[in-house]
């Protein structure tokens, strides 16, 4: 079965919500409607659609006149089987004793590293991606200089792999959160999959605010692998939630990015100890001041 993707952009967040909510009634009905700021500091806020039919060009020319939006650019995406291509490019990744694999490559596993078994239909925020390889880079290099997390926070975990490299290599449950619940869902069945089942607890949360987390504060280890926007947004609350002396990981920061969050960081309260960058993507290891 074929399927459309229709796309445009906009200035501001507003307008941009707006229009994803008009989006979502058109007929014939998108089966997912995305809203996204593009991380380059312009104010742009890109929209789509998808669709398993055709969608109304005309009900889409409206809207974007309506909202003053970009003509939306329709196409239609060829039929491929994600999953088997995924598993194809999924290929295990090393990052220090971490080894990320999927089922397929069970038989592949180094002796003596620390296994995370993320499946090719959940592939998103897998250490293939240069963000969550520098976060367990950095962890595992933490674990090197002998810190050991006793009370550790996953903030936008997406599949809890870093959450789950914690709770492997440290005693004491750790606690995952995102803002997305499908993403929680996925967290707790890659947390299932890896016999980690009360060992990593998976929470529905904008940052800090559930009260589980709450409670919990202060940490001494956040991982935080979102993006530049929300890290800044979350400096505050983080020095709020870290204590004197624990570490913050923070990635999802394009390298030319970096400096800026080390700027909003230091200000809040934290020392940059470490930089990495693979890729485009720079991971900060940061630790708040003792006081």
């Amino acid at each position: 079965m074929p399927t459309f993707t229709a796309l445009t952009t906009l200035s501001g967040q507003q307008s941009a919500e707006a229009l994803g909510e008009a989006l979502e009634r058109l007929v014939p009905e998108p089966t997912g409607v995305g809203v996204f700021e593009v991380e380059d500091g312009s104010g742009i806020w890109e929209v789509g659609g998808y669709f398993v039919e055709k969608p109304d060009e005309a009900g889409l020319a409206l809207l974007a006149v309506a909202f003053g939006a970009k003509p939306f650019v329709v196409s239609e995406l060829p039929e491929v089987d994600w999953v088997a291509h995924v598993r194809r490019e999924l290929s295990p990744v090393q990052a220090g004793r971490f080894f990320v694999y999927g089922s397929h490559d069970a038989d592949k596993v180094p002796e003596g590293s620390v296994a995370l078994l993320i499946e090719a239909a959940m592939a998103f925020g897998t250490g293939h991606h240069g963000t969550t390889l520098g976060c367990l880079q950095v962890l595992d290099q933490l674990a090197n200089n002998g810190f050991v997390g006793e009370n550790v926070a996953d903030i936008g975990c997406g599949t809890a792999v870093l959450a789950m490299a914690a709770a492997k290599i440290w005693p004491n449950p750790v606690l995952a959160s995102d803002i997305d619940a499908q993403a929680v869902d996925v967290a707790r069945a890659n947390v299932a999959s890896n016999g980690l089942d009360g060992r990593v607890i998976c929470v529905e949360a904008a940052g800090f605010d559930a009260p589980e987390l709450k409670q919990a504060a202060p940490f001494d280890l956040v991982f935080a692998n979102i993006l530049k926007g929300p890290l800044i947004g979350l400096a505050p609350d983080m020095d709020d939630s870290v204590k004197n002396g624990g570490y913050a990981i923070l990635s999802g920061i394009l390298n030319e990015q970096a400096q800026e969050v080390v700027n909003i960081y230091t200000h809040n309260g934290f020392d940059a100890i470490d930089r990495r960058e693979n890729g485009e993507w720079t991971t900060l290891l940061l630790r708040r001041k003792p006081a």
